[in-house]
């Protein structure tokens, strides 16, 4: 698992080549299993495999490729009507968002969380046609890597990292 964790990258650029649904369901699994405050699940999700609907998103950020290259987006709403605690439900939909990155780099495709599109989560909603009180937390722009992942970025120690120990 650790090796899983330290090995994934943010993948940006993808082949042209389809995902089955197969595959798009045991991502969407994964992110189901994520654990939730009262087990509330706030997360929802819209999967979007159409060329002109992701074209019309990757207006709305300023990593369009991501988008309009990508194979598949899932955009990750956090449902405000089952929430019951913003931070732990945020917290939540990013576990939930975690684990979905780890199963596509488990699976063999390549993804990105993509956060700057945030900044026009209404638009994102009205184009996805986004439920009253569903807020966008996240898109994952996925597919089959275009060439190699980037190199691993080095991180900081421990104890740089950790500052009580007792």
């Amino acid at each position: 698992m650790l090796d899983l964790i330290k090995t994934r990258r943010s993948i940006r650029n993808f082949t042209d080549k389809n995902i089955d649904d197969e595959l798009v369901d045991k991502i969407l699994e994964a992110g189901r299993w994520a654990p939730s405050g009262l087990n509330n699940q706030p997360w929802r999700f819209a999967v979007v495999k159409d060329q002109g609907l992701k074209d019309k998103l990757s207006l709305l950020t300023k990593y369009s490729h991501s988008i309009s290259s990508a194979n598949v987006l899932i955009a990750v709403f956090l449902d405000q009507n089952v929430s019951y605690e913003r931070t732990k439900d945020c917290q939540a939909v990013g576990a939930c968002v975690q684990n979905m990155l780890l199963s596509i780099h488990w699976l063999g495709l390549g993804g990105v969380w993509l956060g700057e599109i945030l900044k026009s989560g209404p638009e994102v909603g009205e184009i996805l046609e986004a439920p009253s009180g569903h807020e966008l937390m996240a898109v994952i722009a996925m597919g089959y890597p275009a060439g190699p992942a980037p190199k691993i970025p080095g991180r900081q120690g421990l104890s740089e990292l950790t500052f009580f120990r007792k």
